[in-house]
């Protein structure tokens, strides 16, 4: 087997069926199993999978798993010699495919790829990503884009051809088998968020290149499954940012940025409080940011406990253990 396509989904039924279609027709000619895990979704989608792709390897978990375990599940099952992760709330373009397997056939040091999303109306999304460190969590990423273009590569230049980097957004992700044999399987403790950063550098510390391949286009209908339960999802971001500083950068530096988060946090509440105000809240926006920044500083002064946001109840993932 050449290629092994994984599908996380979580309630996008229909932007989950649009990925497998337009994934169809680019790799008609490659010899390809595809997969889709899905964590507990209640909008039909496993139902819409049997019916409309029989060929396609279903996974069907009670619960939301997260990211990086449902992943994991499959890799554990396939057989190609390359992974390509995939969002459901992607569209594949074609000859996306194609390209990132000729490149990684001919780049033997190449370890990961990506492609280069696209927003709706096919204008850049940011594809690249750099390891996380204090200064692009504490700091505007746009500005340090700006500043630092070198450094910090982003949706802003244009690249003629592939390029190295440290990190690409894992939306679409091309990542060979042997270097997933080398460095392990993606880090179970990331349930939503930087599971394929924290990836990305395991797999750069153990030697291998990633690469960013421009030409190979996308479209990504950003964060559907996110969206669904929005304030939960950026408890997943801060609690995933900590785990990767934990992990990755020292206890100092965790302190850092668990300080320098709150400060932010703090900010922002003060904001849009006062956007409320001066509105009436009659503004649905700051409504919603205002209710988001107190459920996480409430997550906070609880000292971030596990039974807020996304992951499944411990009794609940008794019973799929």
């Amino acid at each position: 087997m050449d290629l092994s396509v994984i599908i996380v989904n979580w309630n996008t039924k229909d932007l989950l069926c649009q990925c497998i279609d337009s994934l169809a027709q680019t790799v008609k000619k490659i010899d390809t199993e595809i997969f889709v895990v899905d964590n507990g979704s209640t909008d039909g989608s496993v139902a819409a999978i049997r019916e409309k792709f029989p060929r396609v390897r279903l996974v069907e978990n009670q619960v939301n798993l997260g990211f990086a375990r449902a992943n994991n599940q499959a890799i554990s099952l396939s057989s190609g010699e390359y992974l390509l992760l995939l969002n459901p709330d992607t569209k594949v373009k074609d000859e996306a495919i194609p390209q990132m397997l000729s490149f990684m056939n001919a780049h033997a040091k190449a370890g990961l790829v990506g492609g280069q999303l696209l927003n709706a109306d096919e204008s850049k999304q940011n594809s690249i990503a750099n390891f996380p460190s204090l200064a692009t969590e504490l700091l505007n990423k746009s500005l340090l884009r700006w500043l630092f273009p070198e450094k910090f590569p982003g949706k802003e230049r244009d690249y003629p051809g592939p390029v190295e980097v440290e990190s690409v957004i894992g939306a679409c992700m091309l990542v060979r088998r042997k270097a997933v044999e080398q460095v392990g399987l993606l880090d179970e403790e990331f349930f939503l968020f930087l599971e394929e950063t924290d990836w990305c550098y395991r797999i750069k510390k153990a030697g291998w290149e990633i690469y960013h391949i421009p030409g190979a286009k996308l479209l990504h209908f950003q964060g559907k499954s996110a969206e669904v339960e929005k304030a939960k999802a950026r408890i997943e971001y801060y609690r995933s940012r900590y785990r990767y500083f934990r992990k990755n950068r020292g206890s100092f530096q965790t302190s850092v940025l668990s300080i320098g988060l709150i400060i932010k946090l703090l900010v922002e509440l003060v904001f849009a409080t006062i956007a409320c105000m001066v509105t009436l809240f009659m503004v649905k926006k700051w409504r919603t940011k205002l209710s988001t920044y107190l459920y996480l500083m409430w997550w906070h002064l609880r000292l971030c406990p596990e039974t807020m946001g996304l992951r499944p109840k411990k009794e609940e993932l008794k019973i799929v253990n």
